[in-house]
């Protein structure tokens, strides 16, 4: 039988507000220090790619200077920026990302619980919650 996925946020883990099992999968490109320690381990690999990132910072700062908050400044920005597409076709593409997919795919399949963990809250559009689908419908 296979484990289970699920996501969660930083913050959250912060804060003891999420209900969490199994080992602790961070999904981040930029990993700060402290971040690398709440987690068990990070794969940078499958975070998004740095243009990606870079292009939807942009956009969402911009946005913000225009009026809107900062949570619909990001996911407002995650759409003009194509990034759940962008982000899928980066997973398709880059083999480091695949590797690390088919890993986390196979310790899942093997009965591992994994919970995926990045920086997005609740409300803002995330890559963890594609990669989490992603997981699951592999497994």
């Amino acid at each position: 039988m296979g484990g289970s996925v699920s996501d969660t946020y930083a913050a959250a883990l912060q804060h003891d507000l999420a209900d969490v099992s199994g080992t602790l999968v961070g999904v981040v490109r930029r990993p700060p220090g402290w971040f690398t320690a709440l987690v068990a381990e990070n794969h940078r690999a499958l975070g998004p790619p740095e243009p990606l990132l870079d292009e939807t910072t942009e956009r969402a700062e911009a946005l913000k200077l225009d009026g809107m908050c900062e949570e619909g400044a990001h996911n407002a920005a995650w759409e003009e920026c194509e990034f759940e597409r962008r982000y899928r076709e980066h997973l398709d593409a880059d083999p480091d990302a695949a590797e690390a997919f088919a890993t986390l795919r196979d310790r899942v399949r093997d009965g591992e619980d994994v919970t995926l963990v990045c920086f997005e809250g609740e409300n803002k559009r995330c890559h963890r919650r594609l990669l989490a689908d992603r997981l699951r419908d592999a497994v």
